[in-house]
């Protein structure tokens, strides 16, 4: 059962709806009447410069020039993406753009477990072998840290351009340009790329579907640039054309007119990611592009499929890596967690670290343990630089990438156990022993009896919710519950109907993975909850409710 140290943003008791979101406003920052007239109305995508997302426009330029010559020149070009949901988005957007403007291309997506992350030798030299006219690579996604396998490229005459946001190294790759900015996702930089060459508004505008995808699915924070371009991403979601999407919404039982960044990041980017973990994401790239009907739906149906096979894997995963670290907690507590099995599969460990990381409130860092090279996943808390962390120990790795809060590198088998020693030394000059303590902020405390439906529609002016604009997080204290009972599988989740002390406002309240409080509680007994509040509609009426984060049990009963 997770424990939160509740941090209440703001200390103000507001009286009514106009002074609860005037704090929400500024807990986000926002105070100044145009700030917040920016927030409400974002900046339209095509109005941004790319200086004003960070990436250099001299490099910029250079990669316009090099892809309109081979455009004009019917060179072959191949569009080399990754194989996660921001990697695949990327791919679709630059691909049916040079593809549309009559470019002689075509999108690859490597096989994780074949040839792992990023640029690889044996893969370029095939697609060299294939196709000796092969001129031009575009990296999405990636590239960045590829120093090595684009020098190995233009070694076979094959120029590359690097579109990638992660984390660069000490230096910059020796590429004919490079597109980078750590301030999008892949498939935002991808669609930057995309909006110069195709100097087509409306075609432009319908690429953002797959650059709101892409940008969820990453964690991107949700602010300034990423709030235009997933804002107005959603809204092309809701109209789509784009028959894999609607099929795969379909499949998820998503109403497309409802789409928000919950549906995307927890029903539709974790089919799309499922294929690249398991089997081949050319599936979840075919599924995006494919203007066949029937094909749509099949595909669909195998994203769904494959990702129910990740579930139950991540599942088995996670409980053996729990078992796992309590043969390893008789030992002395150590900074991180770090642990590494032959039996984890590439494609889960990152979700594994995810899980233990928000568990135990650690750095974790889980590895699927190969006879000559393992590969690693590494996942963080808040305040805790994960990449930076294991860049310090980059002299011991084959390779590595990733952001702040995830990372991932390859190392020698036979270094495991020196590298856990280094990780752990780092980790343990910036964090020390003491537990961390895992914080709930939330915005502000309220009565029962000021959540109504004309406070909801001002919250839903907020969206779209993610990193960077949380959704809005309440806490009310002393609460009655009039009823309680567990619902789903295996009563994982606990349901309650919960009134304020004069039972002047009553309402439903959902804790998804909360189950195991239900046989502490009773019709009658006091509880202080965190929540969310949202809007349900069920047979047809609309109702609110509130879906808890965190439920703390009062001494004493009403």
């Amino acid at each position: 059962m997770k424990t939160y140290q509740i941090e209440l943003t703001s200390k103000e008791k507001p009286k009514n709806a106009k002074e609860i979101i005037h704090i929400l406003l500024a807990n986000r920052g926002l105070k100044t009447e145009d700030e917040v007239q920016i927030f409400f109305s974002p900046r339209d995508p095509l109005d941004y410069k790319v200086e004003e997302v960070g990436i250099e426009a001299n490099e910029f330029e250079r990669a316009l020039r090099r892809i309109k010559k081979a455009i004009s020149q019917k060179e072959k070009m191949i569009v080399y993406g990754d194989y996660d949901a921001d990697g695949v988005c990327a791919t679709a957007i630059l691909w049916e753009t040079i593809y549309s403007l009559g470019g002689n291309v075509l999108p690859y997506i490597p096989n994780r477990l074949a040839e792992g992350y990023g640029l690889n030798e044996e893969s370029i030299a095939k697609l060299k072998r294939e196709d000796p006219q092969l001129k031009l690579i575009i990296t999405v996604d990636h590239g960045i840290v590829g120093h090595q396998k684009i020098d190995f490229a233009q070694e076979l005459g094959v120029e590359v351009i690097v579109s990638d946001h992660h984390q660069p190294g000490g230096t910059i790759p020796k590429a004919l340009a490079v597109i980078h900015t750590t301030l999008l996702s892949g498939s935002g930089v991808a669609w930057m790329l995309a909006r110069e060459l195709a100097s087509d508004n409306n075609f432009s505008k319908k690429l953002l579907e797959l650059v709101a995808l892409g940008t969820i699915a990453d964690l991107i924070p949700l602010t300034g640039v990423n709030r235009s371009l997933t804002k107005e991403g959603i809204e092309q979601i809701k109209q789509t054309e784009r028959v894999g999407l609607k099929c795969l919404m379909e499949v998820a039982r998503i109403d497309q007119s409802k789409v928000g960044t919950y549906e995307v990041g927890y029903m539709l980017t974790p089919r799309l990611n499922a294929m690249g973990r398991m089997e081949q994401a050319i599936s979840s790239l075919r599924l995006l592009c494919t203007r066949d009907e029937n094909k749509a739906r099949e595909l669909a149906l195998e994203l769904d499929r494959t990702n129910r096979e990740r579930q139950l894997l991540t599942e088995e995963t996670t409980l053996h890596a729990r078992q796992l670290l309590l043969t390893k907690l008789t030992e002395k507590r150590k900074a991180i967690i770090f642990l590494a099995h032959e039996s984890y599969q590439q494609g889960v460990i990152g979700l594994v670290a995810g899980r233990l990381a928000e568990e135990y409130y650690q750095p974790t860092i889980v590895i699927s343990r190969g006879e000559r090279y393992s590969k690693a996943s590494a996942r963080s808390i808040q305040g805790f630089n994960i990449i930076e962390t294991i860049r310090e120990a980059e002299n011991m790795l084959v390779d590595v990438g990733g952001h702040p809060m995830a990372a991932g590198f390859t190392v020698e088998t036979a270094k495991l156990g020196l590298l856990e020693e280094k990780l752990q030394e780092l980790a343990l000059s910036k964090l020390g022993l003491t537990i961390a303590s895992r914080t709930l902020r939330v915005d502000v405390e309220v009565e029962l009896s000021q959540i109504d439906t004309e406070l909801v529609s001002q919250i839903e002016k907020f969206r779209p919710f993610g990193q960077g604009n949380s959704e809005p997080l309440f806490a009310s204290f002393g609460l009655k519950v009039v009823d309680t009972r567990v619902v789903g599988v295996d009563g994982k989740h606990l349901k309650l109907v919960l009134s304020d002390k004069n039972s002047t406002q009553r309402l439903d309240a959902i804790g998804f993975g909360m189950g195991e409080y239900y046989k502490e509680l009773s019709p009658g007994c006091l509880v202080d909850v965190a929540y969310n509040v949202t809007r349900e509609t069920w047979n047809g009426t609309e109702k609110l409710q509130l879906r808890l984060r965190d439920l703390k049990l009062c001494s004493q009963k009403s």
